[in-house]
């Protein structure tokens, strides 16, 4: 039986009604007073199991600088979209879209977590949209220029196979260090020269995504050398040949399953 008091009739009805649509809604009973604090706290401490200690200390970061603030208070059930995307407006005044978009992301996935603990009957953060935020810094990635201009400059440096692979590849550098030569063939059966980047120094070995599984193709981007010793020392570039160019690689293979 569902009990309901107030002051008055008027408000002991509304409060019943109330009741009556949470039971309705399947909520769990008591939810009442579940704040956005409730969710976001519950999120950090359970729901980030799979995450790097440096991710889940940003995400600590930025719920307790820019979710906690402004939405903390708010009862879960009464947060509405209207809400939320005045409070995404605001953040777009000072911050990038990338920052924008990482910090609803945070709300929206303690949201879903409550959602699926009956604390909410649905995600209103996900009926909203990322506002375009502010310039961010200017892009750090070299020009034509520059990086024919660094293979010409590393050309006798110990690490410019690492260079000239990097470059020609995009692979990212987590992924090109863990590298094994079990990985690296030189002389398939069939095709261009090409590099497994399967595994990553990140905090579980994994590359970032299934679809950074690429077999990279290496067309006449061909080290002199193989390795030499059991001591893992690298191929590298004939000293004074200046090594490849951009242009000599063909495109990157398909991804492996």
């Amino acid at each position: 039986m569902r009990k309901a008091s107030g002051r008055t009739r008027t408000e002991a009805k509304n409060k019943l009604r109330d009741l009556l649509r949470d039971q309705a809604d399947g909520l769990t009973a008591g939810v009442t007073g579940y704040t956005v604090r409730h969710a976001v706290e519950d999120w950090l401490a359970h729901g980030l199991g799979r995450q790097s200690a440096a991710t889940v200390t940003k995400y600590r970061h930025l719920c307790a600088k820019h979710v906690l603030p402004a939405l903390g208070a708010w009862k879960l059930r009464d947060l509405s979209a209207a809400e939320v995307d005045q409070w995404l407006a605001e953040l777009s005044l000072s911050h990038s879209t990338r920052t924008v978009q990482e910090i609803r992301a945070c709300l929206t996935r303690s949201v879903k977590r409550a959602m699926a603990r009956d604390r909410v009957k649905r995600n209103v953060v996900e009926l909203t949209e990322v506002p375009t935020g502010q310039a961010g810094r200017r892009s750090k990635s070299l020009s034509a220029e520059q990086a024919d201009d660094l293979l010409t400059k590393t050309t006798l440096d110990r690490l410019h196979s690492y260079i000239v692979v990097s470059l020609l590849t995009g692979a990212r550098t987590e992924e090109l260090r863990a590298l094994g030569w079990e990985h690296v063939h030189l002389d398939p059966d069939s095709g261009p020269p090409y590099l497994e980047v399967w595994r990553s120094v990140r905090a579980h070995g994994d590359t970032k995504t299934r679809k950074s599984h690429p077999g990279l193709s290496q067309s006449l981007c061909r080290p002199a050398s193989s390795p030499a010793s059991a001591a893992g020392e690298g191929p590298s570039w004939p000293r004074g040949s200046g090594g490849p160019t951009p242009g000599s690689c063909s495109p990157p293979g398909s991804a492996l399953a």
